[in-house]
């Protein structure tokens, strides 16, 4: 892709406007990274179905900047620190959202993303490898066998999830991620409260508690979000998560 091309100078206007909107100073070989994995999106894209959103401006709007704003969220959160190591898990990623931009933007991170399908966890390893992000790691699995694996349960500071499920199902793939005092965050709308509401129970259930949501910064006429946080803070059923399909075919409640 030529550093010419109108879609590309487009794409890299957004991306600069998102991250001064977000006050972060990314470097040049940073803005070189977003701009490759945007070309790799749209390679892969039909192939392993990654996004319905392919408009350069939208990709680096919603895509990436949504993603940035959920880590400059959970700084603000005090959930993360810049400059901080931090053993972060993205679950559901598809195209690597949010898991792969916050990398992108914070070297800190060593991101896992756990993705059930594999040719997105084949696009991923690429991505990986073509940016040469050495802290990342592409986990082919559904997220209920990944809180049952030894080397993943009970092992992240953090678990990020963007659009995967209602809060009340993501909890029980996600606590058993978490060590204890480690953060679940995922971005939800307009119904937000609702969610954490019909959560409280799977959220006690699994040895956590609810956190302050914080709001997510997004550009001027955004529909608004929320990042909902959990803290896993108590003692790990054995019984969870359930089997695979289990917890979105009953919720804990």
């Amino acid at each position: 892709m030529s550093a010419n091309d109108p879609a590309n100078t487009a794409f890299l206007t957004a991306l600069e406007a998102e991250e001064h909107r977000l006050a972060l100073d990314l470097d040049a070989d940073q803005r070189a990274a977003f701009v490759r994995y945007r070309a790799l999106l749209e390679e892969w894209n039909e192939r392993a179905g990654l996004t319905a959103i392919r408009e350069p401006t939208e990709v680096a709007r919603r895509l990436f900047g949504e993603s940035l704003a959920l880590l400059v969220a959970l700084r603000a959160a005090g959930v993360l620190e810049a400059g901080r190591a931090a053993r972060v898990a993205d679950v559901g990623p598809g195209g690597g959202f949010p898991g792969l931009p916050m990398r992108i933007a914070d070297p800190d991170l060593h991101v896992v993303l756990i993705e059930a399908q594999r040719r997105r966890c084949e696009f991923l390893e690429t991505v990986a490898s073509e940016l040469a992000l050495d802290s990342v790691e592409v986990v082919n699995a559904r997220a209920e066998d990944a809180g049952r694996d030894d080397s993943l349960r009970r092992s992240f500071d953090l678990v990020v999830a963007r659009a995967v499920a209602p809060l009340a199902v993501l909890v029980e793939y996600a606590l058993p991620l978490l060590r204890e005092g480690g953060v679940l965050a995922t971005p939800k709308g307009s119904r937000a409260s609702e969610e954490l509401a019909a959560a409280s129970a799977a959220i006690e259930q699994l040895g956590g508690i609810a956190l302050e949501p914080v709001a997510l910064s997004l550009p001027e006429g955004a529909p608004p979000q929320q990042v909902l946080l959990a803290r896993r803070t108590g003692e790990l059923d054995d019984r969870y998560p359930r089997r695979a399909g289990v917890p979105s075919r009953r919720p804990l409640s």
